[in-house]
């Protein structure tokens, strides 16, 4: 099969492998689509924490959608056709070659593990979130699933509450699925912060009730205008020291600021000087997969009760062939919104 591999200079490439192995609790997937991450743009810069030096080069990709084309012995809960979330291929280096794994799902066949094969409590946690696709969900757009179960976990267990006010900085696909999932949990008013007029727009487009322009605008200033006391949530959907510092003069008494966006840095000065006395720093820069899987039917239910159009987050379609060109693309920010590598 073919993968694509990055190397320790950041550069990828799309490398011949053999297909991955699978136990007896598992099955093989043909992929389907693979989404573009901003965990991907990251591990390119090699700023994620917990892939290292020695793992490069490493077969890149998370989001993944694939359909069962065989199954291991021991299967309950999955058969041939199937279309499931999260296929990954493991590093094997007697089997697949020299190369680390940063989840390697931007590969034409991955792996996913059968929850239901295992006794109760056994099953492992990422099986838990590897979970099949309805018919009625289009499978390629079906990628943006993975991005809605993670963050509709993470309102849950940031604990926004309904008919609170909440600031989402960034509007890119994740600052936007933030601002639905908020919308839909209740929270009320929720501000977006944008970089540009192009962003401001887009999150208006996608149901915040104010959309602001850092760029344009003095941000504390106008929602300390209209929250005196400052607000009792701020998203950092960025993964940004500056966002996290910005979110100081914002948050009210005993106010969050909900860190989901991942830092390029695994250190930040934190200067809270124009916070109250009282507040919280919250990272989730990963979350559980057994709160994703939670999530998962909430979505589903959503889409079909018309609340969630998948097409609403995702921007650029792009062939498996133009793979690294999908990518060059998407670190110099020429993709809006979600982008999607699409298998033959």
């Amino acid at each position: 099969m073919k993968t694509v591999i990055l190397d320790k200079d950041g550069t990828l490439s799309v490398q011949e492998i053999p297909k991955p192995k699978y136990g007896p609790k598992q099955a093989l997937t043909k992929t389907i689509a693979n989404g573009i991450c901003g965990t991907d743009i990251h591990l390119m810069k090699k700023v994620f924490k917990g892939i290292t030096e020695d793992m490069y080069p490493t077969m890149l990709g998370h989001e993944n959608v694939g359909e069962v084309v065989e199954v291991g012995e021991e299967v309950k809960g999955l058969k041939v056709g199937d279309k499931v979330l999260l296929p990954f291929v493991d590093a094997d280096p007697e089997h697949l070659g020299p190369y680390g794994s940063a989840w390697g799902a931007l590969s034409e066949y991955g792996v996913v593990t059968d929850a239901a094969a295992f006794a109760e409590g056994e099953a492992p946690d990422l099986a838990k979130a590897q979970c099949i696709i309805p018919e009625d969900i289009d499978p390629v757009d079906a990628v943006m699933l993975i991005t809605f179960g993670e963050v509709l976990s993470s309102v849950k267990y940031f604990g926004i509450k309904k008919d609170k006010p909440v600031v989402v900085f960034g509007c890119g696909p994740v600052g936007l699925t933030f601002i639905k999932m908020c919308k839909l949990t209740g929270a009320n008013p929720v501000i977006a912060i944008a970089r540009n007029e192009a962003k401001r727009q887009n999150a208006l487009d996608g149901g915040a009730d104010i959309a602001l322009n850092s760029n344009e605008c003095d941000i504390t200033k106008e929602i300390r205008t209209l929250f005196p006391e400052g607000v009792p949530y701020v998203v950092d959907a960025v993964g940004s020291e500056q966002v996290v510092n910005d979110a100081m003069g914002l948050i009210c008494d005993r106010g969050e600021i909900c860190c989901y966006g991942v830092p390029r840095k695994e250190e930040m000065h934190i200067d809270f000087s124009k916070a109250d006395y009282n507040w919280i720093i919250n990272f989730q820069q990963f979350p559980r997969k057994d709160e994703e899987a939670a999530a998962h039917d909430e979505v589903i239910q959503w889409i079909r009760e018309g609340k969630i159009n998948l097409k609403d987050y995702i921007s650029d379609y792009f062939s498996f062939e133009d793979v690294v060109e999908a990518y060059d693309k998407a670190l110099n920010k020429e993709v809006l919104k979600k982008g999607i590598v699409l298998y033959k």
